[in-house]
């Protein structure tokens, strides 16, 4: 990802192949006395810090204790709930729909965030996504594309659409999401999220029940 400390990461990568070599030198019980046999100590030595660094980039990234100072993005991996509130109003009575209950789903690895929010009638799925962080500004946000299908029995009032959404993140760990949407049919809302679960839920869960959109969202 963008956001990624390159530097640090070089440096932590240098310090595991330093200790793999130290480690590798003294195992095998040779000395460093010229190139070759350094050379000979390093070629040895790679196939431990790839095993580091495939560890890393596949799992260990999500611990804590390489937070911020390493990786410096949240881990969203999971399912949020919240509503969407949409500012659009019914052009004959004036009035606003109620909120909408939704749950988003984040599938996440070290170089790659992918989103998926399911209302009772819609589906919408990320094809561009990206975290924007910079501390010295105070910016800790998410953003992405999305497009969003709706289900067939809402065809006639609810057409397919493209869209996006950018939501700040609340809270040290992340707590909530906080976001705004617009859409290419011109509407726009706000989005809040709480965590519910760690596991990506399939479908819209029955517990929050049916929302029934009185218009657009």
């Amino acid at each position: 990802m963008k956001n990624l400390h390159s530097k640090r990461f070089a440096l932590a990568i240098f310090a595991v192949f330093s200790m793999c070599f130290c480690w590798v030198a003294y195992r095998s019980g040779k000395s460093v006395s010229d190139l070759w046999s350094a050379l000979s100590i390093a070629y040895k030595t790679i196939p431990l810090v790839l095993l580091f660094v495939g560890a890393f980039v596949g799992y260990a990234w999500r611990w804590r204790v390489f937070r911020g100072w390493l990786v410096p993005f949240p881990d969203l991996n999971g399912t949020w709930q919240g509503t969407i509130q949409t500012t659009w109003k019914n052009p004959e009575t004036g009035a606003i729909p109620a909120p909408i209950p939704v749950v988003l789903t984040v599938k996440q690895t070290f170089t790659r965030i992918s989103c998926v929010m399911r209302t009772a009638e819609m589906t919408s799925r990320s094809y561009l996504a990206d975290f924007w962080l910079d501390g010295d500004d105070q910016v800790r946000m998410l953003g992405y594309s999305y497009h969003s299908k709706p289900l067939p029995t809402v065809a006639e009032r609810s057409q397919p659409h493209d869209g996006t959404i950018v939501f700040e993140l609340v809270g040290t760990p992340v707590q909530k999401l906080m976001g705004t949407y617009w859409t290419a049919r011109k509407t726009t809302g706000e989005i809040v999220l709480t965590f519910r679960e760690s596991n990506r839920l399939e479908e819209f869960p029955s517990d929050l029940g049916k929302h029934p959109v009185s218009g657009k969202s």
